[in-house]
Order: structure tokens, then C-alpha cells, then sequence
């Protein structure tokens, strides 16, 4: 299968590490034209960067929380490359607030990261896409809770409904500009962070114990999903648009 990368400039956002990462890597190895990543962990991004020697890369030190980052962002790229031929938004806060805990606090900062910066991303790579009159795809790396959500991730799951129509607006919006724009909802991912994070709350043995339990006797990876926002990213998944792809274990609505 003809991927058709070989020219495209494109940016991935939360690349120092988990998904992020594992997307720039299969990119890398796929030969794509040029790679912007983009983290506000400055030494994962230096080590991801030197993994990739193969391709064009520059990096960008960012956090989404800055309003002004999109557009410095969407800048360093066509300083770099010329164009922005595709975009990754795998960023993504994931603190808990329930009905019952979440605060304006934290809403505002979910909804900063994980909604704003994704819709300003967006409307930057389209806005340069259009000039270029090329067109070009986004991936919105989204999340299964979008769906309805565990009840301490409420403020989460709104924050990745919003992008979750987001994704589904600018694909509706932009079709006749040949820019496609589709997202994947995740589930559980065994990532860097989510070991971090389950480690401290579950024991050492966190990950072995609840891969037991799936259907498939594993999580599913940061690889998973990068083959497919891959796929979604190049010419081989076209005229696909709008869609929005569950990458879990389980069937939505299914009892």
C-alpha cells in the first residue's frame, strides 16, 4: 500500500513521549517529508528528535495552555518546511473532576489544553492548508470517554466531546478544500505516563493484572494507535472524513 508521505510536512503535538512519540517514530520510519514536534518537555523531545535522524525535524518547546502557542507553532513549521501538509493533536491533559470534585480550576485548564489548543491548532494548519491549496489531513487523538465518561473524569470527557464535534465540524467545513479531518477515541493505553500514573494508585504489578482481563489479554499500545493515525494521515485513507474511530477493547453501546 502506497502511504504517500514522502512530501508531507507534518506537525505532532505531545511527542516527547506515549502516542505522541510512537507517531513521530512510525512517521520517521514511513518516510515523511518533515516532522514538527511539538511538547513542553524540552529533553523528551531532544530524545525523541535524535531517534529520528532518518527525516527533517525540528522541534518546538510549547505548552498548549498559552493561547499564543498554535500560531507560534503553525509558524516554526512553515519557517521549516514551506507548508503544513497534516496535524497530530495528541496532546492532552487527563486530571480527574467529577460532579462531586471538579472545579473551575480544573475545567479551565482541561478544556484550555485539551479543546482550545486543539481548535487553534487546527484552524492554523487549515488556514495555511487552504493557502497552499493543497489540502492536507488532521487527526484528533480523542478518547472513548467522549462517549459518556467514568464519573471522575467527567470535566475530561466534556473536554474531548468538544473535540470529538470539533473534529466532525472541520471535516464537514473544509471537504471542499481537500482537508480531511478525522479522530480516534482511545481507551486504556499502556503509555509512559498512564504506568506513571496507575503505578502509584494500582501497585508495580498494575498493568499485568489488568491485561488479564482483556479480551485480547493486553492493553492496547501507543503503536496501535500510531499505525492508525498514520493511516488516516496519508493518502491511503482518502476520501475518508468525519469519521471518528474506537481503538478499545470494548464496543460502544454494546451491553
Amino acid at each position: 500500500m502506497e502511504l504517500g508521505l514522502g512530501r508531507k510536512s507534518i506537525i505532532v503535538t505531545g511527542a516527547a513521549s506515549g502516542i505522541g512519540a510512537a507517531i513521530a517514530r512510525l512517521l520517521a520510519a514511513e518516510g515523511v517529508g518533515g516532522l514538527v514536534l511539538i511538547d513542553r518537555d524540552a529533553a523528551g523531545l531532544d530524545r525523541i528528535a535524535g531517534e529520528l535522524a532518518t527525516v527533517p525535524v525540528e522541534t518546538v518547546v510549547a505548552d498548549l495552555a498559552d493561547p499564543a502557542a498554535p500560531a507560534h507553532i503553525a509558524g516554526a513549521a512553515v519557517a521549516r518546511f514551506g507548508r503544513i501538509d497534516g496535524l497530530v493533536n495528541a496532546a492532552g491533559l487527563t486530571t480527574r473532576g467529577s460532579f462531586l470534585t471538579g472545579t473551575a480550576e480544573i475545567w479551565d485548564a482541561l478544556f484550555a489544553v485539551n479543546g482550545r489548543a486543539g481548535f487553534l491548532l487546527m484552524q492554523e494548519a487549515i488556514a495555511e492548508m487552504r493557502r497552499h491549496g493543497a489540502g492536507g489531513a488532521i487527526v484528533n487523538i480523542l478518547s472513548m470517554n467522549a462517549h459518556c465518561g467514568i464519573p471522575e473524569l467527567a470535566i475530561y470527557a466534556g473536554s474531548k466531546g468538544a473535540m470529538l464535534t470539533l473534529t466532525k465540524n472541520a471535516a464537514h467545513a473544509h471537504m471542499a478544500d481537500a482537508i480531511r479531518v478525522n479522530g480516534i477515541n482511545l481507551g486504556w493505553v499502556a503509555t509512559e505516563t498512564e504506568d506513571r500514573i496507575q503505578t502509584a494508585v494500582l501497585g508495580p504489578d498494575w498493568e499485568a493484572r489488568v491485561a488479564a482481563t482483556q479480551p485480547l489479554g493486553r492493553l492496547v499500545t501507543a503503536e496501535d494507535c500510531a499505525r492508525l493515525a498514520v493511516f488516516l494521515l496519508s493518502d491511503a485513507s482518502a476520501p475518508m472524513s468525519g469519521a471518528i474511530l474506537d481503538l478499545e477493547q470494548k464496543v460502544a453501546g454494546a451491553i
